[in-house]
């Protein structure tokens, strides 16, 4: 009896600690130019996001076609929630954020919404009418059984069903020249109850304090 709980609590340990280290996967590069060009930019689009949906063990009855329709929802899902939580928060920020539908009906108007990894900064900024553009990558790889997941979340609480794994890329692009100003990225363990929302608000928290247009 006292051998296994020994060995319940060392479990316990090992699993926060492998937690643990792998939020704290962060790196931040800012451009020299950063700071007096930040200082001009008034509106900044958010693009679509990049997203990818991979799995650590590839599903029995695996649908490919389906799997690339929930990218590209969650594409979309992302962008608007990382839209809705600047939105939320823009007395915080120094430059005002394009509404996102506004964003991709230009886009998509323009036959750019497909090719956005095709075409330069600058002009995506050109045609947007904005001073930069925010690009984003977040790729999320399933590790876990979401079944076990759930069981563990009732019966250990929140925090306890991790079933996949995310990794964010955010990076500002200036309009005038389209070069890179700063570029984030951090990993983190997903809920199997996240959602996209709930998702961008624990990354724009990680965010928070190195964003270039926080006042």
């Amino acid at each position: 009896m006292y051998t296994k709980l020994l060995m319940g609590l060392a479990l316990v340990f090992v699993q926060l600690t492998s937690s643990a280290q792998f939020e704290t996967a962060k790196q931040v590069f800012s451009s020299p130019q950063m700071k007096t060009e930040i200082l001009k930019h008034k509106k900044v689009a958010i693009l679509p996001f990049n997203a990818t949906i991979s799995y650590k063990r590839m599903p029995k009855n695996f649908d490919a076609e389906g799997n690339k329709a929930d990218e590209k929802a969650l594409s979309t899902q992302l962008q608007q929630g990382m839209y809705t939580y600047l939105l939320r928060k823009s007395e915080n920020y120094t430059v005002n954020f394009q509404d996102v539908d506004r964003t991709n009906t230009i886009l998509r108007s323009k036959g750019l919404f497909d090719r956005i990894h095709e075409v330069t900064q600058d002009s995506l900024c050109e045609a947007l009418g904005v001073d930069a553009v925010i690009k984003c990558n977040y790729a999320y790889e399933k590790t876990g059984s979401e079944a076990g997941a759930i069981a563990k979340t009732v019966l250990l609480g929140a925090g306890w069903g991790k079933t996949a794994s995310g990794s964010l890329t955010m990076q500002i692009y200036n309009g005038k020249d389209g070069e890179l100003l700063w570029r984030f990225y951090k990993e983190m363990n997903e809920d199997v109850l996240g959602s996209a929302n709930q998702v961008m608000e624990r990354m724009m928290r990680k965010v928070a304090r190195n964003f270039p247009y926080e006042k």
